[in-house]
């Protein structure tokens, strides 16, 4: 039978016959896969050829509605083991999606256990593995012990060798079972593009929430995969190197693994909650990031000041926005467009996110006395150009940061504050004296991350002007339209896809470095950089809407409204 697959696809002018017999040799399940996984065939054209062979109709479950009532009743095992899965009903028949239109047996016995007649379709085995996950819940098949023989062990590699205690638990979160189950959960994070993986211990099991594009994301699980729980938290402590025996205290850790050829970091923390240990993964996809100052979602009016401000000789340049706003990115993106063969560049983190190739970094351990205001110091006597400091968090860093730009060095470092103009009170609470923030402050941004709306099912409308805030640009639409969200399967029907910075850039003129050295309010430095032509975070906002690029909602979620 498989050789008549591949037999198929041959007369179909889809292999040669070098080709079938490559695929033949390769230590794939079958000759199908292992011709599509060789480059040869394209998934979709096999599938369709063999479907065609046999009479059988070709679907794309992303345009096709799922009926979920063909699920009630239908064995699970079959759903698992052979990776069929049921979307429908045609009169009392089952329409059942199969990646395998070659295998009847599979059917049959479906069509046994049901009771009812089977009507077969031909889909991407995929789709089929992504509507497991949707409908019966991420790590469904293993927590069933049903371990099909599909080769997805290997999809998820470990750079570091582990260790492990021999204890009882140890043991068993190294079992098969429990392994692949972690790398599903893991999987099914990167290629959801989530940034964080929540797994919580709640009173009545794990609840696994992914965050994508900055909102948290619940996971459907099964609800046997409870007896599961310890062995999971113990399984991912183990590749982090982490003590399993430990759960009275907070733990962090990292794990490096390479998944489908991609480097991916993962940096854990696991902290101890009344119900269990809980963990959160912040993700590191290094494959997925471009450091590329123009695409990040600046105006260009903004863009063009910021690229000038960025090749200063001296001075400090500040990017400030809460956690998870794209500060890193940023920063990384700005330093990579001014590195040259002529310029050292050194950076101090906490931690090292992303490693930059010809850029010198360092990792900040303070347990060891390895702090940012260390590090910096001993950074100086190196003889760099240009500084990044991963954050200022107390005087002695912002002190050292002054120095470093008072004696000819360019630095970059990020506060947290709410806006640009906060940055200044900010350091002058921190106990630099005010006339040090004024001379050396060239330039604040300040940044948050919206929602772009999904190219592929975002709608135009014209709001009324009781539908938007007072400060919407109205007449920017004039007698246009904007868009709002709407929801298709591209976009896990949220309609957003992928995100996008708003940006804030207030620049250090006289009048700005006079108010800092008086030591005036945030806010009045806010009012005289707006007269001075900064454009805030909420302007920025409305042009992306304004644009097409993002909606009211979004706006109203990220930023506050103004008051000038």
């Amino acid at each position: 039978m498989i050789m008549h697959a591949g037999e198929i696809l041959k007369r179909r002018g889809l292999l040669s016959e070098e080709q079938l017999t490559q695929s033949r040799n390769s230590d794939a399940t079958s000759v199908v896969q292992a011709a599509i996984s060789l480059g040869y065939v394209e998934e979709r054209d096999a599938l369709k050829a063999l479907a065609e062979e046999v009479g059988l109709d070709y679907v794309d479950l992303r345009e096709t509605d799922i009926d979920l009532a063909a699920l009630e009743g239908f064995p699970q095992k079959l759903i698992y083991r052979q990776s069929l899965f049921p979307i429908g009903f045609d009169g009392d028949s089952i329409i059942v999606a199969t990646s395998d239109p070659l295998d009847l047996y599979p059917l049959d016995e479906a069509s046994a256990a049901t009771g009812r007649n089977i009507i077969p379709v031909v889909a991407e085995r995929a789709e089929i593995q992504r509507l497991m996950n949707r409908h019966l819940g991420v790590g469904s098949e293993t927590v069933e012990g049903l371990m099909a023989a599909k080769g997805d062990e290997d999809e998820v590699e470990l750079l570091e060798k582990i260790e492990t205690d021999g204890s009882e638990l140890s043991e068993m979160a190294q079992e098969a079972s429990v392994v692949r189950l972690v790398n599903e959960i893991l999987l099914e994070a990167i290629q959801s593009r989530a940034s964080d993986v929540h797994l919580e211990t709640q009173s009545d099991g794990l609840v696994i929430r992914y965050r994508i594009d900055g909102i948290l994301h619940p996971q459907p699980t099964p609800p046997e995969i409870k007896r599961f729980q310890a062995a999971i938290i113990s399984r991912l402590k183990i590749m982090a190197r982490l003590n399993i025996a430990e759960k009275r205290l907070p733990q962090d850790g990292r794990i490096k693994l390479r998944v489908h050829g991609r480097e991916v970091d993962i940096r854990l923390s696991v902290i101890p909650m009344i119900h269990g240990e809980g963990m959160v993964m912040r993700v590191l996809d290094k494959s997925s990031m471009v450091f590329d100052l123009k695409s990040l979602g600046m105006s260009q009016a903004n863009y063009d000041k910021f690229s000038e401000i960025i090749e200063f000789p001296h001075g400090i340049i500040l990017v400030t926005g809460p956690t998870g706003s794209g500060k890193t990115t940023t920063l990384y993106s700005s330093l990579l467009q001014i590195q040259s063969p002529e310029t050292k560049i050194i950076t101090t983190e906490d931690p090292v996110e992303y490693q930059l190739d010809g850029i010198n970094q360092i990792q900040v351990h303070s347990k060891i006395g390895l702090t940012f205001a260390h590090s910096l110091r001993s950074i100086l006597r190196h003889d760099p150009d240009i500084v990044l400091v991963g954050e200022i968090r107390d005087l002695e860093t912002a002190e050292n940061a002054i120095q470093a730009s008072l004696t000819g060095h360019l630095v970059f470092s990020t506060l947290h504050t709410n806006d640009a103009a906060g940055a200044f009170t900010r350091m002058s609470d921190m106990g630099v004296e005010p006339f040090l923030v004024a001379g050396t402050v060239e330039a604040v941004m300040a940044q948050r991350l919206l929602r772009r709306l999904c190219e592929h099912c975002k709608e135009p409308y014209r709001p009324a002007r009781t539908d938007v805030p007072p400060d919407f640009p109205w007449d920017d639409i004039g007698d246009g339209e904007i868009y709002r969200n709407k929801g298709c399967r591209e976009c896990r029907n949220v309609g957003y896809s992928g995100r996008m910075g708003i940006y804030e850039l207030l620049v250090a003129n006289d009048e700005i470095r006079q108010l800092a050295l008086e030591r005036t309010s945030s806010w009045q430095i806010r009012k005289k950089a707006v007269e001075s032509g900064m454009r805030t975070l909420r302007m920025d906002a409305w042009d992306k809407v304004t644009a097409g690029d993002t909606s009211v909602d979004e706006v109203l979620r990220v930023t506050k409204g103004e008051a000038l």
